[in-house]
């Protein structure tokens, strides 16, 4: 017996919901990297509830979306919602739904000296550094994006203390990627 979805290869791409669609494509690709795909849009049913149905929103939203690769593994599709019932608050870490995207790393402190020099970018705080437990030596720090999705930079060396207890791994670091 197969535990899991049937057929499933691999996770395709993360989404997030942004207040602006230009900025965020802007951000995505100029600060983090990223290669816009392709966009599409508006997607809507004015008269129906297609929306309801197949996207759980609200049957009058509509939205525009784009998708960004992030080096050679990660897509990220990126909507702009508009709906009646919408709450516009961006959820923290510890509210249901709350996330964040990590990006790993080589040097955090480069990382972090790049971030803080990108308008609208808040780093939160300095660089933790992990000295105990599964991930002793794990180098992390949060960052914002002008719009306040919660982002990471961080860099875990080779040789965690969890590989002692488990074969299971992490997925590891892809080479440096460019999309220039």
């Amino acid at each position: 017996m197969t535990i899991g979805i049937p057929t499933a290869r691999n996770v395709d791409h993360v989404a997030y919901t942004v207040p602006d669609l230009d900025q965020a494509v802007r951000f995505f690709v100029d600060v983090l990297g990223g290669e816009l795909i392709y966009t599409l849009g508006p997607v809507e049913d004015p008269d129906g509830d297609w929306m309801a149905r197949q996207l759980n929103v609200h049957p009058r939203a509509r939205t525009r979306i784009a998708m960004l690769r992030l080096g050679p593994t990660t897509n990220v599709e990126l909507f702009q919602y508009e709906a009646p019932d919408q709450n516009t608050r961006i959820p923290l870490n510890c509210d249901h739904g709350g996330h964040h995207l990590a990006f790993f790393v080589d040097d955090v402190d480069a990382a972090v000296e790049y971030l803080r020099r990108q308008q609208g970018v808040h780093v939160l705080g300095d660089p933790q550094h992990i000295t105990e437990g599964p991930i002793a030596g794990d180098r992390w720090v949060y960052f914002l994006s002008p719009w306040g999705m919660q982002l990471e930079v961080l860099n875990m060396p080779p040789g965690m203390p969890y590989e002692k207890e488990t074969e299971a791994r992490r997925y590891g670091p892809e080479p440096r990627w460019t999309n220039r």
